[in-house]
């Protein structure tokens, strides 16, 4: 929907643009019954672009289908409008800013957040995006505050979410939020996907990457990486790199962006993801081989620094199929910021990346 000549498309991108189709689009007249109305919106319709993967995406309505929406859904924008800073379309973002003030509740989807920002919509507002992404969007958007470890933030009239699945998760809060939980939870169960997900996407996050090489700190960073299960001291560090406690601080910091203590919490919670992920190892023993101490300590900074227990964390990503999403029921969403009662979307507008958008009228 962002650039009418954007026409190949990613997997993922199709993926989230299916997922309000799927949610919204299917009536379950036992359920809720009218169910929403979907819409579409394009800035071509019945324009059909070829996607990556050979399929064609087409639309009924155009732009002017986002105005009278009562909610306007934008999955995700395209690459390069990310990636090598390619503007988005204006009519999209003039589109974007009549739906806004004529009163429709407006979502984005993994980096659809890029086009509500550019839009002025996130302005002095907390917001979310895949956590690829955040620290392109904070820099790109310095008015928004970016939050990368939720799901989801909901802040009233304005609701964004992290990448692919959850997507997912902020449209069955939108189900929630207007039909309520009983609907909610029964759509989840159909779709055989829980109806809360545990934690944030800091679960999902890589810690402490490295800015940039530095030949003097790598043999004794990879040092300490092997002997995890020990107790290691930023002076012991220091004394193995040959440097002063002082400089070896400053030399890490400028490497890694974070202190030599937080660098350590980091590789710790490292290797313990590693274990639960790949191994059956009691938490105690996951625990005492990461030099995260006892399992209580572990539970500790995981609930602290991931949002979720270590045992909730395991099932997540079951040996099974690393990396998939798990059972569990939590609330991995930052809530809104002030309470009320919201009208419910009677056309949702879903704005993908091949000028496709869809709108979805709820039930009256």
């Amino acid at each position: 929907m962002v650039v009418a000549e954007e026409i190949g498309v990613p997997s993922w991108d199709l993926y989230e643009l299916s997922i309000p189709c799927t949610v919204f689009g299917k009536p379950q007249p036992d359920l809720a019954d009218p169910w929403y109305e979907l819409r579409l919106c394009g800035t071509g319709a019945g324009d059909g672009g070829t996607a990556g993967t050979g399929l064609t995406l087409r639309t009924g309505h155009g732009l002017d289908g986002l105005v009278d929406a009562d909610t306007v859904i934008v999955p995700s924008v395209p690459d390069s409008c990310v990636d090598e800073g390619r503007p988005l379309a204006p009519e999209l973002v003039t589109a974007l800013r009549r739906a806004h003030d004529a009163g429709a509740r407006m979502v984005s989807l993994c980096t659809g957040a890029f086009a509500l920002a550019e839009a002025g919509l996130l302005d002095g507002r907390r917001a979310t995006a895949h956590w690829m992404h955040t620290a392109q969007l904070a820099e790109r958007y310095p008015k928004v505050d970016v939050d990368e470890s939720v799901l989801y933030v909901d802040d009233g009239d304005v609701l964004t979410s992290a990448g692919l699945t959850a997507g997912l998760d902020l449209c069955l809060h939108l189900v929630r939020r207007d039909l309520g939980a009983h609907v909610a939870n029964q759509l989840a169960r159909r779709m055989v996907v829980p109806a809360h997900r545990p934690g944030g996407q800091a679960q999902f996050v890589e810690l402490s990457v490295p800015a940039r090489d530095d030949e003097g700190l790598g043999p004794v960073l990879d040092w300490a990486r092997a002997h995890l299960d020990r107790p290691l001291t930023v002076e012991e560090l220091a004394r193995r790199a040959a440097m002063s406690p002082r400089t070896f601080y400053r030399r890490l910091r400028a490497a890694t962006g974070t202190t030599p203590l937080r660098w350590l919490l980091n590789q710790r919670l490292g290797r313990a993801r590693e274990l639960l992920e790949s191994t059956d190892l009691p938490i105690e023993k996951v625990g005492e081989l990461s030099g995260l101490g006892t399992a209580n300590n572990l539970r500790h900074h995981f609930l602290r620094q991931l949002g979720v227990s270590p045992g909730a964390y395991r099932r997540a990503f079951p040996r099974e199929a690393p990396g998939g999403y798990g059972g569990g029921y939590g609330e991995g969403y930052s809530r809104p910021s002030s309470t009320g009662s919201f009208r419910m979307s009677s056309k949702t507008t879903v704005s993908g990346p091949a000028s496709q958008s869809a709108g979805v009228r709820p039930p009256a």
